[in-house]
């Protein structure tokens, strides 16, 4: 059942970079967040009437959990909607599938693990995959420096979901998976409330189209509710690393529903990149503990 819940959460995932492409052409991206995390508390309110375990039982869980709503949820997302104002959903998807690889990377750092040579021949390929993507084929461009800010904040999506799940792993130490994801909404939410108001929010929502409705409630109620919950407990059951795996399915849905739904085109450039990306990450966990 783990495995079967971190397959959908991968599927769902894919399809937030498609809902996330949709709102952030024509919502500020604070809006956008804030919008997402509202809906997800949202759905969370039946579940959470039913619990009873959902406060921690000190100051340290609670400092976890604030920096679970400082980097997953405020992080990600500032960089996830400002990102995909620029950038297509499945591009974006190809860069963020270099998750599993830094999260492994990471892990082995902070845990003592000793990466074999294999895995570091996969972070090398991930990384020259994410060049590829970001660069569009033209690699030299990017070693000129030639990177624009929307790709920039999708590699900032990089470093907050590391962050995120490797700080998730120990706050799981202390509360359950539920109270992990609730606990880090509700502090995410909170932090993304000033900027978003700041960006007049309260004026733009009666303005708001169908679509982009349609988009928050997907991304609160299928992306962050069912999404995060499957994805912490995955965390809980079978570790950070190999949970991270499952990551892999995320761009190969997000190209795919990318080109059927927004008419996105995939061209060689990003082909090549993702044989690179999901290569290197495949390598990374397969042979990512030396002896």
């Amino acid at each position: 059942m783990i495995y079967l819940k971190l397959t959908l959460t991968a599927l769902l995932w894919g399809g937030t970079f498609i809902a996330g492409r949709i709102l952030a052409k024509d919502t500020p991206p604070f809006t956008a967040a804030f919008g997402r995390f509202g809906f997800a508390l949202l759905a969370l309110a039946p579940i959470l009437a039913r619990r009873r375990d959902l406060c921690p039982k000190d100051a340290a869980s609670f400092a976890l959990a604030a920096l679970l709503g400082a980097t997953g949820v405020f992080g990600y997302n500032a960089f996830f909607f400002w990102g995909l104002k620029t950038v297509d959903a499945g591009r974006a998807a190809l860069i963020v599938a270099c998750n599993p690889v830094a999260i492994t990377v990471f892990s082995a750092m902070i845990f003592g693990e000793r990466l074999r040579p294999a895995a570091l021949a996969g972070v090398a390929a991930c990384l020259a995959g994410a060049a590829v993507v970001v660069s569009r084929g033209d690699v030299r461009a990017l070693l000129a420096g030639a990177i624009g800010p929307g790709e920039a904040a999708i590699f900032g999506c990089v470093a907050c979901w590391t962050s995120y799940t490797l700080i998730g792993k120990r706050a799981m130490e202390s509360m359950s998976p539920l109270a992990a994801v609730t606990l880090g909404c509700a502090f995410g939410a909170a932090f993304l409330l000033p900027p978003a108001l700041g960006e007049g929010m309260p004026g733009l929502l009666p303005g708001f189209a169908a679509r982009q409705w349609l988009a928050l409630a997907y991304l609160g109620a299928c992306g962050t509710t069912l999404g995060f919950i499957w994805y912490y407990q995955g965390i809980a059951a079978i570790g950070p690393a190999r949970s991270g795996v499952f990551l892999n399915l995320v761009p190969v849905s997000a190209v795919f529903m990318g080109g059927l739904i927004l008419g996105e085109k995939t061209d060689p450039s990003l082909l090549a990149g993702a044989a690179l990306v999901l290569g290197g990450v495949w390598l990374t966990n397969r042979y990512r503990v030396g002896k």
